[in-house]
């Protein structure tokens, strides 16, 4: 198994991605996505794709969103929107240009639910999504979660750690996500309506312990989608069910491998 980098231009600007291949390879097998959350990074996985990879014998790819990590920077005028045109803008030219057509996407967050739009609007480049503690609608637990990270981004070292993976780029990042989130436009932010075109298989997996979410997000996705869908609950899980590999790992494992 190899690992290398490139930035690829999309639609102006340059996105950091990472490619995980294997020596052999399945044919006709699809790759494996990651999306991360909302100011998350390529680095902030750590290991877990390349374990997933290696378990599921697949190939992988990661990138940071424009404004994230090692890509371009944000645009001065990103709308609130950013997780739809994420899902059937970017993303879609994005995987043309890395020649990558059939996709289980892995979605952390912000990422699961700009996978479930990608799904929803692409369904025959996906075989399957898992999205983790992914956001359908906005509910009162997510923004006192992002009120208290905004609280510790001010008080704590917070600012300094997220600095390690977006340099520069980390005040604009965190104002534009946190603004965002608490903005009272967004209050009625949802895509329910959206997962009724999501046909492929779906794992949606949440932490019990997730401070910006509860498992309503989980009967959302569950109940709306159309495909088979199964919930995964990770008991004293965070908002980042992967950091549990030892729970984790084996689910999506065994999902990917029912697809396959």
């Amino acid at each position: 198994m190899n690992e290398f980098s490139e930035k690829i231009e999309v639609l102006g600007s340059e996105i950091f991605t990472k490619h995980i291949t294997q020596t052999a390879t399945k044919p006709h097998a699809p790759t494996l996505v990651f999306l991360h959350e909302g100011l998350g990074s390529i680095e902030l996985w750590k290991d877990f794709p390349r374990q997933l990879c290696e378990a599921t014998g697949l190939e992988g790819f990661l990138y940071d969103r424009q404004g994230y990590g090692k890509s371009s920077p944000m645009p001065h005028e990103q709308g609130t929107d950013y997780m739809r045109e994420e899902a059937w803008t970017i993303l879609p030219a994005l995987l043309d240009k890395a020649d990558i057509q059939d996709v289980i996407l892995i979605g952390h967050s912000d990422g699961g639910s700009i996978a479930l739009l990608f799904a929803g609007r692409y369904a025959e480049r996906v075989s399957g999504v898992i999205s983790e503690a992914a956001h359908v609608f906005v509910e009162e637990e997510t923004i006192r979660g992002i009120e208290n990270a905004r609280m510790s981004y001010q008080l704590t070292n917070l600012r300094s750690k997220l600095a390690s993976y977006h340099g520069e780029k980390t005040s604009s990042l965190f104002d534009f996500w946190s603004k965002t989130w608490l903005s009272p436009g967004f209050r009625n932010w949802n895509i329910e309506r959206e997962l009724e075109n999501v046909r492929c298989p779906i794992l949606a997996i949440q932490g019990t312990e997730d401070r910006y979410g509860t498992e309503r997000q989980l009967r959302s996705i569950v109940d709306k989608t159309t495909g088979r869908a199964e919930e995964f609950l990770v008991y004293g899980g965070s908002h980042t069910p992967h950091a549990h590999p030892g729970d984790v790992l084996p689910k999506m494992v065994s999902f990917i491998e029912e697809i396959l």
